[in-house]
């Protein structure tokens, strides 16, 4: 049986990333709705895995962006359909707003490399980060935990960080997803977000991050997939 993913793209600078490689060695068929160029999404039986990227801008900018509010009710649908999902920041706040919560300005803008810690817990049903992991952020904004779900991981810039509904629906603020090229790409295109502050960094900072953290954050991209695949319906 060939297993499909399909990905809703907000920017052309926010790809896939390590995720791509990892579906392609799983044997998914990849296909994409760009939403900056087209709003043809597809049938909810057309995938069994739905991954919702980032972007720059709000959730709440339906007014500016007509191709939100179907989005929205899309990822919805593919969530009561049993649909596993995995949202990324901007895909994390459409999953968390598509059923209803809030998504509203951070206290703290967080930009570069800084560290998430796991909510520990024993239920095996779960997904599991490690107790302190450095991640890529890149975002202004927050979410309110969706009905039903349960937290993941926070940070001191960031309450919510993660969060898991069922077995099969997880959103992620950070991108675990990031490459050497992916953070290029944000620096040039939205490199005039990172003044350095608190939690927000420099452009220099960001691009020179060793290997290993792009590594450690796509192999924890791996897990993520792996655990949402045993949830794929069959």
């Amino acid at each position: 049986m060939i297993v499909k993913a399909h990905y809703l793209q907000h920017v052309p600078f926010e790809g896939l990333g390590s995720i791509e490689p990892w579906l392609e060695t799983a044997g998914y068929e990849i296909t994409a709705t760009r939403l900056f160029d087209s709003m043809r999404l597809p049938g909810i039986d057309e995938f069994d895995l739905l991954i919702v990227m980032g972007g720059a801008m709000s959730v709440n900018d339906e007014g500016e962006y007509d191709w939100l509010a179907p989005e929205k009710q899309f990822i919805r649908h593919a969530i009561t359909a049993g649909r596993a999902v995995l949202g990324i920041c901007l895909g994390a706040q459409l999953i968390a707003s598509s059923l209803g919560a809030r998504v509203y300005p951070n206290r703290h803008k967080e930009i570069g490399w800084f560290p998430v810690q796991g909510v520990q817990c024993d239920d095996a049903s779960r997904f599991h980060f490690s107790s302190s992991m450095d991640v890529f952020h890149w975002h202004g904004e927050t979410f309110d935990l969706p009905p039903g779900a349960v937290q993941l991981a926070r940070s001191k810039g960031c309450e919510n960080q993660a969060f898991q509904i069922g077995r099969s629906v997880m959103g992620l603020q950070f991108h675990l997803e990031t490459t050497p090229v992916s953070a290029g790409e944000l620096v040039s295109h939205c490199g005039d977000a990172c003044i350095a502050s608190q939690y927000v960094q420099t452009k220099e900072a960001i691009l020179s991050a060793p290997p290993e953290i792009y590594r450690s954050i796509n192999h924890a991209m791996g897990r993520v997939l792996a655990f949402l695949q045993n949830n794929v319906p069959s």
